[in-house]
Parts: C-alpha cells; sequence; structure tokens
C-alpha cells in the first residue's frame, strides 16, 4: 500500500510539472513547448488570458506589423518578416532593425531560419499564420494577434500587455494624438478648414482613390480630420476603389495626396497622368494644392508607421 501511494504521488509531481510547461496564446491555444529562461511566463492574476514575457526576450515578429508596434514600444526583435513587395524590411524602419534576421515574408515564413533563431517568444498575425500556430509553438512559446480586430492603438496595447509595456503604449497614443492636432492645424492653414481632398495610388496596373478604411482612411479622415472629396465617403467596403483618370473631375477635390508604388512602371504610369489635360485642369492641380505622400509610411498600418506619417504630412504643410 505505501508503494502504490508513493507511485501515485509521484504521477501526480509529473503531472503538475508537465502542466507547467504549457504555454497559451492570446487567443487561448496551448503550446507544451518548454518555456526557457527570460521567455514566455504565467500572466499575473489580474490577466489569466494574457502570457507575458520579459521585454529583453529573444523575440520571432512573423508581422511586419507587430514588429513595428513593438519597435514603437522601445522592443527591437531578434528576428522578423520582411515586407513582401520590397522583399525587405520596410525603408522607413529599416535603419531600426539593423542585425535582426529576417525571416521570410508573412504569407510564406522561412521557418528554417525562425528554428536556427532558437527564439524566446514567437509572435504570429493570426490572419494569415494562424493555421500555422502548432508548427510555431513546437519551436518556441507563440502569441498570436489578431490584425485585422481593432485599431492600430488596440493592437499596440494588446502587444504592450504581453511585455509589461503598458505606459509606454499610453505615452505614444498620448503623443500621437498631440502630433496629429498641430499637423491638422498646419494643413488648415494652408488649405482652409472646408477643404475637401483625396489620395490617390497609382500602381504599375491602375489608379486608385483611397477609401474610409484603413490603412489611408482613419489616419486621412480621422485622426487629421480632413473632410473627404465628393464620393470617398462612399468608398467603405474595400481600402480603395479603382478608377478611370476621365473620373477624376467628379470628386472635386481642393487637395489631392499622391501614393506612388514603388517601381519604374508605377512612375512612369503617373508621369503619363500628369501630361493628360484631365489632370492639368483639375482644381487641385490648378492651385497647386497637389501633396506627394511617402507611400511606405502611409501604408503601414502600425503605431510606428502612422507617427511617420504625421512626420510626413508635417514636413509638407511647414512653411
Amino acid at each position: 500500500m505505501k508503494r502504490m501511494l508513493t507511485a501515485l504521488v509521484s504521477l501526480m509531481i509529473v503531472g503538475a510539472l508537465s502542466a507547467c510547461g504549457q504555454s497559451t496564446t492570446s487567443n487561448g491555444a496551448s503550446s507544451s513547448t518548454n518555456t526557457p529562461t527570460n521567455a514566455a511566463s504565467e500572466a499575473p492574476e489580474s490577466s489569466p488570458d494574457v502570457m507575458t514575457h520579459d521585454a529583453n526576450a529573444k523575440i520571432a515578429s512573423m508581422s511586419i506589423h507587430i514588429t513595428n508596434n513593438l519597435l514603437a514600444l522601445g522592443i527591437k526583435p531578434a528576428g522578423s518578416v520582411v515586407g513582401g513587395d520590397v522583399k525587405d524590411f520596410l525603408p522607413h524602419v529599416a535603419n531600426q532593425l539593423e542585425g535582426v534576421s529576417k525571416l521570410g515574408v508573412v504569407t510564406d515564413p522561412d521557418m528554417e531560419s525562425v528554428l536556427a533563431l532558437k527564439p524566446d517568444v514567437i509572435y504570429i498575425d493570426e490572419v494569415y499564420t494562424g493555421d500555422d500556430l502548432a508548427k510555431f509553438e513546437k519551436i518556441a512559446p507563440t502569441i498570436g494577434i489578431d490584425m485585422d480586430n481593432g485599431t492600430w492603438r488596440d493592437h499596440l496595447n494588446r502587444i504592450a500587455q504581453h511585455v509589461g509595456k503598458e505606459k509606454e503604449a499610453e505615452a505614444f497614443i498620448k503623443d500621437y494624438e498631440a502630433k496629429a492636432e498641430r499637423v491638422k492645424g498646419l494643413i488648415s492653414a494652408e488649405l482652409g478648414q472646408d477643404a475637401k481632398v483625396m489620395a490617390i495610388r497609382m500602381t504599375a496596373k491602375e489608379l486608385r482613390v483611397m477609401g474610409m478604411k484603413r490603412p489611408v482612411g482613419p489616419i486621412m479622415f480621422e485622426d487629421l480630420a480632413l473632410n473627404p472629396a465628393s464620393g470617398v465617403e462612399k468608398i467603405t467596403d474595400e481600402p480603395y476603389a479603382v478608377i478611370s483618370q476621365e473620373v477624376l473631375p467628379d470628386f472635386d477635390a481642393d487637395a489631392i495626396f499622391v501614393i506612388i508604388s514603388k517601381g519604374n512602371e508605377a512612375k512612369a504610369n503617373f508621369d503619363e497622368l500628369e501630361k493628360n489635360l484631365v489632370w492639368q485642369n483639375l482644381k487641385a492641380v490648378k492651385n497647386n494644392h497637389v501633396y506627394m505622400l511617402d507611400g511606405q509610411k502611409w501604408l503601414d498600418y502600425s503605431s510606428i508607421g502612422h507617427s511617420m506619417a504625421l512626420d510626413d504630412a508635417k514636413q509638407l504643410f511647414t512653411k
């Protein structure tokens, strides 16, 4: 009987130790990966569903937007995926990612590089790699963030909870709001409070009008409180609408913000547009209210991307 009791106690201890090796993602999934030093740890009792880890842990970020939110919190990941278009770190943050391992693109991550990195914790975008959660969990404790759910502010706050940087996130957002107010004043002084604006993007294949949805809509029409040109307010189902250059006058914009995609074809297409009489007769063009935007910053729907977009606008409207 005594030996049976001893065996039973031993089994209970093994079971408890096994449970301690479990890690939980932000969506509640679990992993049997053992937790290394400075890696994911149990969250405090106040937020039992949030896995926390040391801010100095070796992080693998499988989303460029998660990477940029980490940078906004003063955290440099050990490895990160790269931008799909540029096949590299995004130009506006590349200088902050020197020495960081490149882990492929979000839609085709380089799992061998992730494994070789030996990260303490992995962040994934649930939208793109949520189905591959088990693969990542075999390497390290994994945190899933739904980057399609909520605003960039929500994303920043969620990530901040995992690394204990809530105060830093709050300060970043506060600074952003103050910057937006200053930039809003500069634009209003230049264009007038009643001016109606639109943003267009020229690609190698088409001309787009950016709508009310992210990435451009929220910063332009909410944070900066600009008035959308006629018809822009109706573009709500998708981030943009493809148009022909002949309908540009219908928007009756007082100012036009322009993003030109990377590559020679997109630039050549915009050069041709500028030669067209339709473009030349637009009110915004005649009044010299056409502004070239740094597309990488304006299309980066992250905290640091939005902040840099405001800096871009400030430079455009500072005399």
